[in-house]
C-alpha cells in the first residue's frame, strides 16, 4: 500500500501530461467550417492540466511520497503542457488562417509563440534552481501554469479566431508580454501554502466558494477577468512595495523554502 502511495503524484502529473498532448491534437484538429468547437477543446484541457499541476504536488505532501523523480516528471509535464501547447494552440488559433495570406503576420506569429515557449522553459530552469533560496508565498516571474491559462483564457472567452490582422498581431503582443512575465523577476501570490491559522483557512475557503460562484455567473468571461486581475494585483503589489508600502508585507529573499514539491 505505501509503494502505491508514490506512484499516485506521478500519475497525477501524467494525467497533465496527457491534458497537453491532447489539447495539440484538439489544436491540429481545428479545421474546416467550424474549428471553434476544437479550440474551445483545446483550451479547456490546458485549464484541466493546470488543475493536474496543482493537485499532484498537493497529493505529494499530504501523502508524504515526495521524490526528485516526481519534481523533475513534473518540470517536463508543465514544459509540455504549459509552453508547447498553447504555443502551438496560440499559433494555430490566431496566425494560421490568416497567415496564409499575410507573410508578415505569420513570421510576428511564429516568433511570439517561439517567445512564450522559450520564456516557459526558462522560467521553469529558474524556478528549479531558487527552489529554497526564495520567499515561498511568492512566485519569481509569471508561473508558467498561468502564462498558458492566459493564452487559454482568451480562447475560451472567444473561439472564434481573429478576423482581422489588428486583431492577430494583438494576440501576438499578449504572447510576448506574458513571456516577458514570465521571465520577469517581478513577484505574483503564490496560493500554494496552506493556511496557517483558521482565520486564513475560513478566508481561503469562503474565496474558493466565492470563485465557483463567479463561474457560474460569468461563464467563459470568468478565465480572462480572474487572470487579468490576477497580473494586475501582482503588478500593483510590485508597485507599492517600490514605493514603500508594507500593508502586506514583501518577499524575503534568501529565506527558507518550506514549500515541497514532488
Amino acid at each position: 500500500m505505501r509503494r502505491s502511495m508514490f506512484v499516485l503524484p506521478s500519475s497525477i502529473t501524467m494525467a497533465s501530461i496527457f491534458c497537453g498532448f491532447s489539447s495539440v491534437v484538439m489544436s491540429i484538429n481545428a479545421a474546416g467550417a467550424t474549428p471553434e468547437r476544437f479550440f474551445l477543446w483545446a483550451a479547456g484541457l490546458l485549464v484541466l492540466a493546470g488543475v493536474f499541476d496543482g493537485l499532484d504536488g498537493r497529493v505529494a505532501r499530504a501523502t508524504n511520497t515526495a521524490t526528485e523523480f516526481g519534481v523533475q516528471l513534473d518540470s517536463l509535464a508543465d514544459v509540455v503542457s504549459f509552453g508547447m501547447a498553447p504555443a502551438i494552440l496560440a499559433y494555430r488559433y490566431g496566425f494560421f488562417q490568416l497567415g496564409i495570406h499575410d507573410s508578415h503576420l505569420r513570421a510576428a506569429g511564429w516568433a511570439a509563440c517561439f517567445v512564450f515557449t522559450a520564456c516557459g522553459a526558462l522560467r521553469l530552469a529558474r524556478f528549479n534552481v531558487q527552489v529554497g533560496a526564495v520567499d515561498p508565498r511568492y512566485f519569481v516571474g509569471l508561473p508558467i501554469p498561468a502564462g498558458a491559462a492566459c493564452v487559454a483564457s482568451v480562447i475560451i472567452w472567444r473561439p472564434t479566431p481573429p478576423a482581422s490582422t489588428l486583431h492577430a498581431y494583438a494576440f501576438a503582443a499578449e504572447l510576448f508580454l506574458v513571456g516577458l512575465l514570465m521571465v520577469s523577476t517581478l513577484r505574483f501570490p503564490s496560493f500554494k501554502k496552506r493556511a496557517g491559522s483558521p482565520r486564513a483557512a475560513m478566508l481561503t475557503s469562503l474565496t474558493i466558494v466565492l470563485m465557483f460562484a463567479m463561474l457560474i455567473l460569468f461563464q467563459q468571461r470568468f478565465f480572462v477577468g480572474f487572470f487579468a486581475a490576477y497580473i494586475t494585483l501582482g503588478l500593483l503589489l510590485n508597485l507599492a512595495w517600490k514605493a514603500g508600502w508594507r500593508g502586506i508585507e514583501p518577499p524575503r529573499d534568501g529565506a527558507e523554502n518550506l514549500e515541497t514539491v514532488h
